[in-house]
């Protein structure tokens, strides 16, 4: 594998979506141009906040960031999925188009699974884009999927396949487990999914956060990892504490549309709904203030 590390401060980016339920890739890639140019060191497309498994249309939107002139060697893009044969599909597509990863939730219908069944969905993946090897990352989202990637099965993954397993975004907010995640090789890199454990990673124990609100507060989490800026990462926690007891992606695709004088970022897909008037009203103020003060 001959693809660069990917590092630093990554936006779980939104995707854009229409009244239809179609992905608005004009309005998703022109985001992506933006935060690359305001403090992303990377993306990562179609995860959670991307809405990537309320979207049919994945391969789609992959197809758009390529056409989009962006850079895909910074971005990792979300292919795990319930069927095998799907996630293979996705894996091989984000491949052939240049992205840096695959980042890779267990199938996550059936519960309870044994590792064994787990191992043999990452090997059919690993088999399929063995001409292709793009690199893989575990997503670990156990609140969500109902299945862990288990430190012991991680390690079980890295003899098997070594470097194609070369990392794992943590979103279960247990930094225990990311802690011990990081310890299993030097080689394997984690990134935790809040801003929090910049300064952390800036350290090392980390390779950066991939992270939701990000998607809103780049700029300040690019000054906490690049330059050590506690105020600067202590104004980007704030921004993520305004989502606290309400629905993460509606409310950053609503402040998004305030961000960018656009309300067309509020609709989302099914199951979600969108965003209260009464949670926007308290985001948007919440946010405005920490900008002010930023300025002042």
């Amino acid at each position: 594998m001959t693809k660069q590390a990917l590092r630093g401060v990554i936006a779980a980016i939104a995707t854009a979506v229409d009244g239809n339920g179609e992905p608005d890739c004009g309005r998703a890639t022109a985001l992506a141009h933006f935060l690359l140019s305001n403090g992303c060191d990377g993306l990562n497309v179609l995860g959670t906040t991307g809405e990537a498994t309320s979207l049919a249309q994945r391969k789609t939107v992959m197809n758009a960031y390529r056409a989009a002139g962006l850079p895909l060697e910074c971005m990792m893009v979300g292919t795990g999925a319930a069927a095998t044969a799907d996630a293979v599909a996705l894996t091989r597509h984000a491949a052939e188009l240049g992205f840096a990863g695959a980042l890779v939730l267990p199938p996550f219908y059936y519960k309870g699974v044994p590792d064994d069944g787990l191992a043999a969905y990452i090997g059919a993946i690993v088999a399929a884009t063995a001409d292709r090897p793009i690199p893989i990352y575990l997503y670990h989202y156990p609140q969500l999927s109902g299945l862990p990637w288990q430190p012991a099965l991680i390690r079980r993954l890295r003899e098997t396949h070594g470097a194609r397993i070369c990392g794992l975004k943590d979103s279960s907010g247990d930094m225990a487990y990311a802690r011990e995640a990081a310890a299993i090789d030097p080689g394997f890199d984690v990134f935790p999914s809040t801003e929090a454990a910049l300064l952390e990673a800036r350290g090392g124990a980390f390779a950066g956060c991939i992270s939701a609100t990000a998607n809103l507060n780049a700029d300040l989490c690019a000054r906490a990892f690049h330059h050590g800026d506690a105020a600067a990462l202590e104004a980007a926690v704030t921004i993520r504490k305004l989502f606290e007891g309400k629905p993460l992606v509606p409310g950053i695709k609503s402040l998004l549309g305030h961000i960018h004088g656009d309300q067309a970022w509020a609709q989302v897909m099914p199951p979600l709904a969108a965003f209260s008037a009464t949670n926007r009203a308290a985001v948007v103020a919440g946010y405005d203030q920490v900008r002010a003060k930023r300025v002042a």
